[in-house]
């Protein structure tokens, strides 16, 4: 028995990184799943390879009749919308905030956020008629704290997504629809290239070595960096009847970076302050 036998999923943003190792788990658990990206071939070779469970949709994820035909796809295919992962995203623009163009601003926006809304909208009637469902909409710690995302557009459309999650959850609670949000820390996709300036082509080419990966030990307390498996695996869990009673809710799957400043770095300054102060005193 899988832990998504019978139910089935949209996954927006599944042509690779988060949403791609997301398709993979939940149909290796029992569901069937709309996979939705842009990059039609790879799409394709993804679904053929996930076989009859997968469906590949072509979507741009801005549009809201792209949006609209994805949700009725997955019903018309597989008869019902139990899980929609909001998982599509992209870097935003960089720079101060003198710097930031409009226009650059606008399709962030529409990127990061009203596609999450989007969603939502045309997902929720669907499962209104059910009485059941799950939404999962991806966050970012960037979007809790400053700091963490070389865009700070990029950080204010996340924070948005997180509390639009709650708003959202308020209402569709009530007829037993779960909103939730799952907050990525350092995680090595592909979108750390494209937020370097790096086409998309070009960033999916790029390989995580294990020295890019050696550079992220130390970024939280948990000694290792971050891979798609611990959001796709936190995804499932609030895909599944696991997590029934869990509506509102932001995971942050993030090894701790979020909690505070780390441990062993803070105790070795505390260290040298009191030896300076000591040196201070005995001069």
């Amino acid at each position: 028995m899988g832990r998504l036998d019978g139910k089935v999923a949209v996954i927006t943003g599944a042509t690779s990184g988060i949403g791609l190792r997301t398709a993979e788990l939940f149909i290796a658990e029992g569901a069937r799943v709309v996979i939705a990206g842009r990059r039609q071939s790879e799409g394709e070779t993804i679904a053929k390879r996930l076989g009859a469970a997968c469906r590949f949709r072509r979507t741009d994820v801005t549009d809201e009749p792209q949006i609209k035909a994805l949700i009725d796809e997955a019903v018309e295919t597989f008869g019902r919308l139990d899980c929609l992962f909001n998982n599509a995203g992209g870097p935003g623009p960089t720079g101060g905030i003198e710097d930031i163009p409009a226009s650059g601003f606008d399709a962030a926006i529409a990127l990061l956020l009203r596609s999450v809304m989007l969603g939502m909208k045309h997902a929720a009637p669907i499962m209104r008629r059910q009485g059941s469902g799950s939404i999962i909409n991806n966050g970012s710690i960037s979007g809790l704290r400053a700091g963490f995302s070389a865009s700070m557009i990029y950080s204010t459309a996340k924070a948005a997504v997180i509390h639009l999650t709650r708003c959202v959850a308020m209402e569709l609670g009530e007829s037993n629809i779960r909103v939730n949000s799952i907050t990525p820390g350092a995680i090595l996709t592909g979108i750390f290239a494209k937020g370097l300036g790096l086409s998309v082509e070009a960033a999916e080419r790029v390989s995580v070595t294990p020295a890019e990966a050696a550079g992220y030990v130390k970024y939280q307390p948990i000694p290792r960096a971050g891979i798609t498996d611990d959001i796709a695996k936190a995804a499932l869990f609030l895909a599944s009847d696991e997590s029934t009673f869990i509506n509102g809710h932001d995971l942050v799957v993030d090894g701790g970076v979020t909690c505070g400043r780390l441990w062993t770095p803070h105790q070795e300054g505390i260290k040298a302050a009191r030896e300076r102060l000591q040196h201070m005193a005995e001069d």
